[in-house]
């Protein structure tokens, strides 16, 4: 496909709700299905990932019917579907292969659930991407249970689940995540015994929220969360928030466009996902909360942000899981401010639907930022901007909305290559960027 230019912009304007939450809509789906009633989700993201996640529910079994919102349909103004979702059960899922397209929460969240029903057999497989995505972190701590799991090299896709009886451990995980940390607790909701999993530092806890609100014999203390097996699970009916990580790229956009001001309503701000907004609180970015409200155990809020000077900072530790997928935006963002700004103990992102430490570098280089890779981050000297040029998303939408967000604030404009990419979490990006900007002419096919 041609690549899709994005010109220097007026300023961003205007308010919008941005698509609902990624995490919590796969994690909806999946904690629906295990459920022995009809669960309704609302605003239920309707993007390529977490459709792979409702055909998964769909091949073992779950009756999942679906209605499309109209613009204002929606409980406070939610975005995509409408879902109801009559469950399995915890013990009942069908035998089955799973396509997981590029979704690789649904590759690592799934095993866990999987692992525990003796006598069935499955196999997830996904796309070329995915097939890269290691497995082992996910596939080490269940063996450990009992588990029964091969894979690729014994650590690449196709995962082959072959359900087994398992039992309880403590497991401390050596990196901080949230997918991981997901996956031990769904199994242990069939192990034998107590399952605790030990966080180095805080990960989103979207999973713990839904479990206990379904009834799950779950606690949490500091950085241990345990779990002990159900006989089954009442999920509660939900209104997904939108998505933080979606929001995002407006945030920083505005904050580097001079002149902006922009407003996303309805954004869920669970505190283990807010790391950007401190991380650019730090840097000198104001950002205003307004409408504070509470949806299924999550907090939500209006953002309003604005055009800021930014000064350089020293990202790393206990703040790395709360802005994992934002890193990127950091480091676009570090390029405009005055001073080195280093991005340290974020080896996660080499896991992600592309190494991102090396694909954020190479990006950004050839916009004519000053980006030097470290094995776990990067050191980005800022220069007051970006010249612009041409970039490749390497199939991976992160990648290819940070370039759309940095022709926007370059010099010179900046086109992607693979911008398709983005529809993985947001479809409908390009139309909503454009709502913003003044005038609407900084996209271009």
């Amino acid at each position: 496909m041609s690549p899709t230019r994005f010109a220097p912009s007026g300023p961003l304007r205007g308010s919008l709700r941005p698509p609902s939450d990624k995490s919590i809509s796969h994690r909806a789906a999946l904690i629906a299905a295990m459920g022995d009633r009809e669960t309704v989700v609302e605003g239920y993201l309707d993007a390529a990932d977490t459709r792979s996640t409702l055909e998964a529910v769909r091949a073992l079994g779950a009756a999942v019917d679906e209605e499309r919102l109209g613009e204002g349909e929606g409980i406070a103004g939610a975005r995509g579907l409408q879902l109801r979702i009559k469950g399995i059960g915890l013990r009942n899922p069908r035998p089955a292969n799973i396509d997981v397209g590029n979704a690789g929460t649904l590759l690592r969240l799934l095993p866990g659930w999987l692992a525990g029903q003796d006598g069935g057999e499955w196999t997830l497989n996904g796309d070329e991407s995915i097939r890269r995505r290691p497995v082992d972190r996910i596939a080490n701590p269940l063996r450990e249970m009992g588990a029964d799991l091969s894979a690729r090299e014994d650590r690449l896709p196709p995962l082959e689940v072959r359900g087994a009886p398992l039992h309880g451990i403590t497991y401390e995980m050596p990196i901080a995540s949230a997918q991981v940390k997901s996956c031990l607790l769904f199994a242990g909701l069939l192990a034998e015994g107590e399952t605790r999993v030990v966080e180095p530092a805080a990960s989103r806890n979207h999973t713990e929220v839904m479990l206990e609100a379904a009834g799950a014999p779950l606690t949490s203390d500091q950085n241990v969360i345990a779990i002990r097996p159900a006989e089954h699970l009442e999920p509660v009916d939900l209104l997904v928030p939108a998505d933080i990580s979606s929001a995002a790229f407006f945030l920083t956009a505005a904050v580097l466009v001079p002149g902006s001001g922009v407003e996303l309503e309805w954004v869920g701000v669970n505190p283990t996902r807010t790391g950007l907004l401190t991380i650019l609180g730090r840097m000198g970015a104001e950002v205003e909360f307004d409408k504070e409200a509470e949806s299924g155990g999550e907090r939500v809020a209006t953002l309003r942000v604005g055009h800021a000077s930014l000064q350089a900072t020293e990202v790393g530790g206990a703040e790395i899981p709360l802005a994992i997928d934002e890193l990127p935006l950091v480091a676009l963002a570090a390029c405009f401010a005055e001073g080195t700004t280093t991005i340290r103990d974020a080896e996660e992102l080499r896991r992600k639907e592309s190494d991102r430490i090396e694909t954020v570098t190479a990006a950004l280089r050839a916009l004519g930022g000053h980006v030097e890779p470290t094995a776990d981050g990067m050191v980005i000297e800022g220069t007051g901007g970006l010249r612009g040029g041409s970039i490749d998303s390497h199939g991976d939408h992160r990648i290819a909305m940070l370039g759309a967000v940095a022709g926007l604030t370059s010099r010179e404009g900046v086109e992607v290559h693979g911008m398709e990419a983005a529809a993985v979490s947001y479809p409908g990006f390009l139309d909503d960027l454009g709502s913003l900007i003044i005038p609407c002419s900084g996209v271009s096919d």
